[in-house]
Order: structure tokens, then C-alpha cells, then sequence
């Protein structure tokens, strides 16, 4: 791996270029009114620097690289305008346009992603191939080859597009494509999560200007687009790799040293300061540069850039990957910074604990988190713990003991008093980075429809994986690539395509029918979406739990033993009270309260209590 992290500087002066301006331009009438402007060029530090219409510059920054400048103006009660920067050495000057935009109507407080949703997970390379003529760029190293599992295929924003309608249908409303901007590593790019120029989407994916129309043709259809963000490092083949700004851009030992991952030192009371160090400044990986978030530049770029792609692109949400691995303090005023800007932003952060305590540490409010002095302003974290309990195959666990069974999932829902805000926790039983639950229960489709219902009647916002609704497999065992598989019927000339009622094969259409019909019941379910839950110690391995408000009372029972049941139902009077009867809701089945409730082996009931 190339990596160059001292600077030859050049001490003969020579006429400056500007080779990058970051951003590339603003927005008037911003909360972030004092704005950073980088600029990159051969010696550019050299020059004294003007701006044209009365625009303040506040500050100009220079660092051990002549070849950075950073400007600061005010664009305080500024009107959207074109002005122009001016830079002068001796008797040379050039000068550079700049634009302050005029922002879209109630942008500061758009609507964000809530437990009123479901977001469909897409791993961006592998779901369709909207635009052939992009698979292979010219600016871009790795090129498409489908039949490398851990290369790029050809999916792309084009491709969601296409299949947004079918996205609609299933029932989810927000879609979270994995990183979407430039990767150029040589190989394994296709997961963009080791990124080389944050303000350009990578062109095997499309343009900026198809990101944009992404989340026009979302919005058209009443959905939300959530960017999947990176804080916490780049890839080594950024463009700023061969020229940092400062020595201190990214962390170095000097060089690379890898994390240990031990992200509980963040908040460990006993950790020794060089594993906690070595947690939030190692490197992720050999090819993942970790970003020093500690230094107020690269807080200000990162901060900036986030705002700019809400701003450009009409985002509606992020999720934050590796957010715990981060610098917490500097982490935690980027996170402010923004929901400063858009009170209603959603943020979900990546912080994958398996301990309820851990997790709750990192959402906004934390009262343990409060022990330390220590708030870190993210609305919503990711529920791990449950994740991590139906992955690890809960539903195949047919008899229940003390720690085995529906008593696994009962005891997670225990230790929901630590996070401040319940419903705003993502719910999933798998993502990009796990077994496929369907391979995890070898395709068995009765215990899919258990992890399913689960996910979309509890409390917080259910995310499920692009392609498990046609019962799609695959094992982390056998590689990244395994998990990630091509949606079939996203490329042309494929055999199977599943994006259509009548490509879908009798099991793909099997496992479709039932996710669309349970995720469109939930859509207009504000009792799912942010009433109060009650639920009873599970016996003979089912599980009851109500969801409920003043209005109305939901009744789930999910069986995880292989024989039939019949429960008393006195026992549940408390949230039963004087309702005689309810409609399943998938079925439409009539049940009679009075009577005791039977319900089949590995199944599941959805009442809707009269």
C-alpha cells in the first residue's frame, strides 16, 4: 500500500493554481453562517487573499502545507449571490468564482426518518444495473467484473431508481443505500465505505446530479433517502493521502496502526489510556486512513461536507458508520452541528455493542452517559443486542428453558429503560455486514415470518435487507461477497427477476406476499409506530406483547415452539381489559376473546383487539 505522509515543501515561489474548492459552494440564510472555504493549490498559501461585495473574511488559515489555504467569511444576512475571491502575490493575482445559493422552501426543517417508517437496506453495487455505460470509468481503477464476487458488478443509483415503485411495494418508505461516493481503491471498492473524494459520487455509481434526482423520485413517491455517512476514516487513495494538509489530518504512529476495536474504552472507567487510544486513533483497516476528528480543520471539513450533501441532495436522514469509533468529543459537537442546522434530522450511528448499557451510552440524553459528563447529541442508535439474538438463530431454538427461547427476546425488551428514546432505535434481525437470516434458519419460511413480525410491531424503526424478502441467502463464512449477492432481475439478461409478481418464482412470491402485506398493515399504524409496549415472560417458548395507546390495543403472540399452543387468555386482562374480539391482521380472521387462543407451531398472530 503507497502511502506518503511527509510533505516535500517547494520554497521557490511559482505561480498558484487552484486545483480544489471545498466546498464548492453554499447557501444563503445558513445556521452554519461562518463558513471554511479550502482551498487547494500549488502555493497557494503564498498569496494574500480578497473577496468581492462586501463579504467579511473572518480568518485565513495557512498550515505546514503552502499548498492549502482555508478562508473564513461570514455569510451572515448575506443574500444569495456570485462573488469572487482574489489572490495576489506580488504582481501576479487570478481570482475564483464562488456562489452562495438560495436554499429550498422549509429546508431547515425538513421531515427525517421516524418509527413511522421502514428503511430497506440496499448494498448500492449489487441491487441492479440501471446504467450499463457507467460499470467501467475512466477516472476509476477497479473495473465491473460480476464474476468476482468481491468486485464491483454494476449496480448503481440508476438501478434504484428503476425499482423504487417495487421498493414502494414491499412497504417500505426510506431507502438506505450504502456509501454512494467515490471509492478508487484498486480492489474490494465496491462497498465505498473506503471513499477518495467526498464531494463526488463515484461514477460507477452515476453523478451528483442522479443523487439529486434519487431523492426527487423518493420524494415523489412520499419516501425518504438516508446517506450512509463515514466520519471516522477515508480510503487511501483520497486525493489529500499524497498531500495531507497537516501531519495531523489523520492519525499516524507514524504510519498505520491498526485499532483494536475494543470500543468499549470510550467509556470503560478502567481502560488504560494506550487501549483507548489505540481504539479511537488505530486504523480500521490497512486501506481505512482514520481521521483525527480532533483537529478542529478536519472537524470543520466533515462537519461542512455533511451539511452540503443535506443541502445539495434534499437528504432526509443519515446513519453513521463506525460512530463509536470516532474522537467522542469532537464526534458529538459534528453530530450538534448538525441537527443545529435541521432541528428534525434524524442521525442513526453505528455502535455495535452487545450490551444494552453500551448501546444506550451513545443516544442523545443518556442519562449513563451523563454519569461521565458526557452527551453525545445522536437521536438514534441500533439495536445490536436484538440484532445479535435473532442472528444467532433464536428461532431455532424450539423448547424454551431459563435462558433459551422467547425468553432471549423477552429479556432484551428488560433493559429498555436505559435509552432515552425507545423509538428511535433501529430494529433488524440483519444487515450488510452479517449472515443472511435467511441463512442463519436455511430458508425455512415459517421462521422467517417470526422474525419479520417481530421487527415490525415492536418499538423503534425496522430496517430490513434488500433481497431477503424473496427469501434471498448467504453466509459471512464464506465471504462479504456471499452476503451481498446480486438482486436477481437487476441486470439484463438475467434468468430470474424477482422485481416483478410474474418473474418471481412460488418462493420468492411466497416471502414478498407476506413481507409487502405486513410492512403496508404497519404504514398506517401509529400504535405500532409510537405506542406503549407491555409484554409477559414468555411460556412454552411464545411470547406475548401488546402494543398500545388510548385508542387502540394490538395483540402479538409469536409461537417458537413446533406444537400448537392454547393460551389462557385471563392471563393477559391487563391489556386485554372488556375487548370481546379481534381481527388478525394479515388474515382478516375473526377471534373470540372469551375463548382460549390456539395458535399454531412457529407462528404468528397479529390481533387487533375490538
Amino acid at each position: 500500500m503507497k502511502k506518503v505522509f511527509l510533505f516535500l515543501f517547494i520554497t521557490s515561489i511559482s505561480f498558484a493554481q487552484i486545483d480544489r474548492v471545498e466546498p464548492p459552494f453554499w447557501w444563503s440564510d445558513m445556521n452554519l453562517s461562518e463558513l471554511q472555504i479550502m482551498f487547494y493549490g500549488k502555493n497557494i498559501a503564498q498569496n494574500t487573499i480578497s473577496v468581492s461585495n462586501g463579504i467579511i473574511i473572518k480568518e485565513v488559515q495557512k498550515t505546514e502545507n503552502p499548498n492549502y489555504v482555508f478562508v473564513t467569511i461570514d455569510t451572515k444576512n448575506c443574500a444569495a449571490q456570485d462573488f469572487v475571491f482574489t489572490f495576489k502575490n506580488k504582481n501576479k493575482s487570478f481570482t475564483q468564482n464562488y456562489s452562495l445559493k438560495a436554499r429550498r422552501e422549509n429546508s431547515r426543517l425538513r421531515k427525517s426518518y421516524d418509527s413511522s417508517d421502514m428503511i430497506y437496506l440496499i448494498m448500492s453495487d449489487r441491487f441492479a444495473n440501471g446504467n450499463p455505460n457507467n460499470d467501467s470509468t475512466q477516472e476509476t481503477i477497479e473495473k465491473a467484473n460480476r464474476t468476482n464476487k468481491d468486485g464491483r458488478h454494476g449496480g448503481d443509483i440508476q438501478g434504484i431508481i428503476n425499482h423504487l415503485d417495487y421498493i414502494k411495494e414491499l412497504g417500505a418508505t426510506a431507502v438506505w443505500p450504502t456509501p454512494l461516493c467515490e471509492d478508487n481503491d484498486e480492489r474490494g471498492s465496491y462497498h465505498t465505505y473506503g471513499q477518495s473524494d467526498v464531494y463526488k459520487i463515484d461514477s460507477r455509481f452515476g453523478t451528483n446530479e442522479d443523487y439529486v434526482l434519487l431523492s426527487s423520485e423518493l420524494h415523489k413517491r412520499g419516501m425518504k433517502n438516508i446517506m450512509d455517512y463515514v466520519t471516522n476514516h477515508w480510503g487511501y487513495k483520497h486525493w489529500m493521502m499524497n498531500d495531507l494538509p497537516t501531519y495531523d489530518w489523520i492519525h499516524q504512529f507514524p504510519g498505520y496502526a491498526q485499532t483494536n476495536y475494543r470500543m468499549a474504552t470510550q467509556m470503560d472507567t478502567n481502560a488504560a489510556k494506550i487501549d483507548k487510544d489505540r481504539c479511537v486513533d488505530g486504523w480500521f483497516v490497512k486501506s481505512m486512513p482514520d481521521l483525527n476528528q480532533s483537529n478542529p480543520l478536519v472537524l470543520k471539513y466533515l462537519t461542512q461536507n455533511a451539511i452540503w450533501w443535506i443541502e445539495y441532495a434534499d437528504l432526509d436522514g443519515f446513519r453513521v458508520d463506525t460512530y463509536s469509533y470516532n474522537d467522542k468529543e469532537a464526534i458529538a459537537k459534528w453530530t450538534k452541528s448538525i441537527t443545529d442546522e435541521y432541528p428534525n434530522f434524524n442521525i442513526a450511528g453505528e455502535v455495535w455493542y452487545y450490551s444494552q448499557a453500551q448501546i444506550a451510552y451513545w443516544q442523545k440524553d443518556s442519562k449513563i452517559a451523563a454519569i461521565q459528563s458526557y452527551n453525545s447529541n445522536l437521536p438514534s442508535v441500533m439495536d445490536f443486542t436484538l440484532q445479535e439474538t435473532i442472528n444467532a438463530g433464536v428461532f431455532n431454538e424450539d423448547k424454551q428453558d431459563w435462558r433459551n427461547g422467547m425468553v432471549k427476546i423477552y429479556e432484551n425488551f428488560n433493559s429498555d429503560f436505559l435509552y432515552p428514546n425507545v423509538n428511535n432505535m433501529f430494529v433488524f434481525a440483519e444487515n450488510h455486514d452479517t449472515n443472511r437470516l435467511n441463512e442463519v434458519y436455511k430458508s425455512d419460511f415459517n421462521k422467517y415470518k417470526l422474525a419479520m413480525t417481530l421487527i415490525a410491531t415492536i418499538r423503534g424503526i425496522p430496517q430490513i435487507y434488500y433481497g431477503s424478502e424473496i427469501g434471498m441467502a448467504g453466509s459471512k463464512s464464506v465471504g462479504d461477497g456471499d452476503i451481498r449477492r446480486d438482486f436477481p432481475g437487476g441486470w439484463n439478461g438475467d434468468a430470474n427477476n424477482a422485481f416483478s409478481k410474474s418473474g418471481r418464482n412460488t418462493t420468492q412470491e411466497q416471502y414478498f406476499d407476506f413481507t409487502s402485506k405486513l410492512y403496508n398493515w404497519r404504514k398506517n399504524k401509529s400504535v405500532i409506530h409510537s405506542g406503549k409496549m407491555k409484554h409477559y415472560v414468555p411460556e412454552n417458548n411464545v411470547y406475548v406483547y401488546f402494543r398500545y395507546n388510548d385508542s387502540e390495543t394490538i395483540m402479538i403472540v409469536i409461537n417458537n415452539n413446533t406444537e400448537k399452543q392454547t393460551l389462557k387468555l385471563d392471563r393477559f386482562k391487563e391489556n386485554i381489559k372488556t375487548h370481546l374480539s379481534a381481527t388478525e391482521a394479515l388474515s382478516n380472521k375473526q377471534i373470540n376473546l372469551k375463548e382460549d387462543l390456539v395458535i399454531e407451531g412457529k407462528s404468528a398472530l397479529i390481533l387487533e383487539l375490538k
